[in-house]
């Protein structure tokens, strides 16, 4: 079956995305990174034959393909979908149940280190495991992804959002279920003025 990747992502909506790190740089900085990082999330994974991209934005409107050539200039064309209404966990569950048969793995934008050998080892994880997580060092994750077969069970009800408990909620639901599930590498996640100067330095 056909494999599928995700791309959750806010619109680039100026003094919209990126809240907590506008309250450290700025709504034009913020604004900048999310624009830049989704731009260069999408360079490096969309397009690739090994798997079908998706771009989940919000909000809805903004998924419109009259509105989507020019939301991030210089990327491949790709599928482009609604999040629809509801929390994070409402919105990823939408997603997952919607799409066509097959392993899905989906991604936030705004994790930088994100690359495509991270997709390729999530889906190769899947083969053997009902379930894949790549973890972020704040808590939650950047990656999710789950066979759907022979049914899709949402592992996101009751899951704690925007917080250190996102990741252990998770895997709390998808063990309840009897899922099994495998790991990636913790990668850093860009939420604050103070996550971006420590990601900054480590490119240094």
């Amino acid at each position: 079956m056909e494999r599928h990747l995700v791309i959750m992502a806010r619109a680039p909506r100026l003094g919209t995305v990126k809240r907590r790190l506008a309250r450290g740089l700025g709504d034009l900085a913020a604004w900048r990174f999310h624009r830049e990082a989704t731009r260069s999330l999408l360079r490096r994974l969309s397009g690739d034959p090994r798997w079908r991209t998706w771009l989940a934005v919000t909000p809805d409107a903004w998924a419109g393909a009259e509105r989507s050539a020019g939301l991030w200039p210089g990327t491949r064309p790709v599928d482009i979908i609604p999040q629809g209404q509801g929390d994070l966990g409402q919105r990823m569950e939408r997603v997952f149940a919607s799409l066509p048969p097959g392993p899905l793995v989906m991604v936030g934008a705004d994790i930088p280190d994100i690359r495509a050998r991270h997709v390729t080892e999530a889906f190769r994880l899947l083969g053997s495991h009902d379930a894949v997580l790549g973890p972020a060092d704040d808590g939650g994750y950047y990656l999710i992804g789950m066979k759907r077969r022979p049914v899709f069970r949402s592992p996101f009800g009751g899951v704690r959002w925007g917080g250190p408990q996102a990741l252990a909620d998770t895997v709390g639901n998808l063990e309840r279920q009897g899922a099994r599930s495998a790991y990636l590498e913790v990668l850093q996640d860009v939420d604050r003025a103070e996550d971006l100067r420590r990601w900054l330095n480590r490119q240094a």
